[in-house]
């Protein structure tokens, strides 16, 4: 069954992942403001302008971090050393989270948004 809410989605993680998603979404809400959560492709999405600005999603061996291909490849530098493809990177549930680098991303998209 598909949670409803970010909170029920969260919580069907043990604790420790659940504060590191927890941190994601607060250094989201802190960078970007007027966000609408929402769940969408069963991912926490948060969408600034009614325009998806990015997701998340619990993983077994990591969180999924789905910004987007135009962000990807603008920080395709910083994301050397993360696993990643087109449209997503992944950060190993036994590693560190970037939040700044999740802080520039969200920002970078809302600029992108606000372009449009």
């Amino acid at each position: 069954m598909e949670e409803k809410t970010i909170d029920a989605y969260i919580a069907l993680y043990p604790s420790n992942i659940q504060g590191r998603m927890n941190k994601i979404r607060k250094t989201i809400h802190e960078t970007v403001s007027n966000l609408e959560e929402t769940i969408s492709w069963s991912m926490p999405t948060f969408k600034y302008k009614k325009k998806n600005l990015i997701h998340f999603a619990g993983h077994k061996n990591h969180i999924g971090i789905y910004p987007g291909s135009d962000a990807i490849s603008h920080f395709s530098e910083e994301l050397k050393n993360h696993s990643h493809s087109k449209g997503a990177f992944q950060i190993p549930n036994d590693k560190e989270v970037d939040y700044e680098l999740i802080r520039k991303i969200a920002l970078f998209n809302k600029e992108q948004i606000d372009k449009r």
